[in-house]
């Protein structure tokens, strides 16, 4: 239904809600923002794209508001509708509400994971609650439930198609999921519950990626850097340069997995390469304004309560009853399956790698930051593999280009690099996807870079 596409993308933050208020300020932003705000128009774009040329992360947030405002008007409409509920009028217009929102939040949630600034970040804060409560206020309407329930208890009779039966047997149990079936005083604490989970999400992610751009590994000895391919390293050189280091020779890594995994794999020096390797696996762990441990703490507390108010017995349990596995233990039935057979074959690596350590007169345990460095030296050993004889089949056209054909040879689609197209960032690439037949099918925005904006 048209609530799972608003919410889709952004997961992480819609644990979900608040009040039942509309979101403030709402009503006087819906009017004056639509005539000036690009999420709010009808685009004539090629393709109906986004406008990304004339967005401003300024936009997004009013934007935000009138689009709740809107489907918050899409849903009182549905539930002050006198006629008998049907599957037309409760249903189906349930699921066709909410488009301008699905629209923002989709076009947001995107560039903010791709792209963030300032203004975005503390727009997904704020919008984070807002959003979560506007869920809730579907997904805890009495009225709007009554309406669906009626419907539901009258399937076996409708004569609806195989679609429309799916539609309204998952439209039923989201509501159920959700708590539409609790108590009022139960209700208002999940509200509650859900508020807070919103915030907290957000915050945790913003957390990782504080820490993520602010740790850096300044080298100063070219020998560290071992046999680390010579692109890489002058990527290393301009990241130095970009943060401000005044240095002849001197190179930059940081917590990006482009750099951070070639250093560990490629550096001689093991003290730097723990020194990454434990300033990845301690973000948000260093007792500063960006740790999460009281925050994990958190969330963990209030989805079990918010699993116990649902009736079950944990946040897991509660999760999984609507996947395919169905319940924790036939996750761990699934996991024993392999769990043995790995970790032997794990043992008799670490041996390898273990023994090519003590060689070279390291008298330590194999180490976290001990791992790649060695299976690189294991490799060449055993298998004598040169990167740089690889490198130019692996080069990002040539991956995209076989991806691409891999594509036309199973489905007969066809890529057509559309230059004309807005991006939000100058490194994207955009193709529109045809059939075969050269019909449209799709636009692919294709955006392969790391960077600081990046989550």
């Amino acid at each position: 239904m048209r609530i799972n596409h608003l919410f889709a993308a952004s997961a992480a933050v819609l644990l979900v809600a608040c009040s039942e208020a509309p979101a403030p300020e709402a009503e006087e932003a819906a009017q004056p923002v639509a005539a000036s705000n690009p999420m709010l128009e009808d685009w004539d774009t090629p393709f109906g794209v986004p406008p990304f040329d004339r967005i401003e992360s300024e936009h997004y947030l009013p934007a935000f508001r009138a689009a709740i405002q809107m489907h918050a008007d899409e849903i009182a409409a549905i539930t002050a509708n006198a006629d008998a509920p049907t599957f037309e009028n409760t249903i189906e217009a349930l699921e066709l509400s909410g488009d301008s929102l699905s629209r923002v939040t989709r076009v947001f949630f995107a560039v903010d994971g791709a792209n963030s600034d300032d203004i975005t970040k503390e727009t997904a804060k704020t919008v984070a609650p807002e959003l979560s409560a506007h869920r809730d206020n579907i997904l805890l309407n009495k009225e709007l439930f009554n309406r669906i329930l009626a419907v539901y208890e009258q399937r076996d009779g409708l004569d609806l198609s195989p679609e429309q039966a799916h539609l309204l047997n998952e439209t039923h149990k989201q509501f159920v999921r959700s708590g539409a079936n609790l108590d009022d005083e139960a209700q208002a604490r999940l509200r509650e519950i859900n508020a807070e989970l919103a915030e907290l999400s957000q915050q945790f992610g913003d957390n990782v990626l504080e820490e993520t751009n602010n740790f850096e590994l300044l080298v100063t000895n070219r020998a560290d850097l071992g046999d680390l391919p010579e692109s890489l390293v002058a990527l290393a050189a301009e990241e130095a340069k970009r943060r401000g280091h005044d240095c002849d020779e001197c190179w930059v890594f940081t917590l990006q997995r482009p750099s951070i995994n070639p250093f560990l794999q490629y550096s001689p020096n093991r003290d730097l390469r723990r020194q990454l390797f434990e300033g990845y696996a301690m973000r948000a762990n260093n007792d500063n304004e960006f740790d999460n441990k009281a925050i994990i703490s958190r969330i963990a507390a209030l989805r079990a309560e918010r699993s116990a108010l649902m009736g079950f017995d944990n946040h897991a349990a509660f999760v999984l009853s609507d996947n395919m596995a169905e319940t924790p233990d036939n996750v761990y039935g699934l996991l024993d399956q392999v769990w043995q057979p790995a970790l032997e074959r794990a043992k008799a690596e670490r041996a390898d790698l273990q023994a090519m350590m003590e060689a070279d007169g390291i008298d330590d345990r194999l180490r976290g930051w001990d791992w790649r460095h060695y299976t690189e030296k294991v490799r060449k050993a055993k298998y004598d593999l040169d990167d740089d004889a690889l490198r130019p089949y692996f080069e990002v056209n040539a991956v995209r280009d076989g991806v691409f054909g891999l594509a036309r040879a199973l489905w007969g689609l066809q890529f057509e690099e559309r230059n004309d197209l807005p991006t939000w960032h100058p490194d994207q690439q955009v193709f529109e996807v045809q059939e075969a037949d050269g019909s449209h099918l799709a636009i692919l925005y294709m955006d392969y870079f790391s960077r600081p904006s990046k989550r």
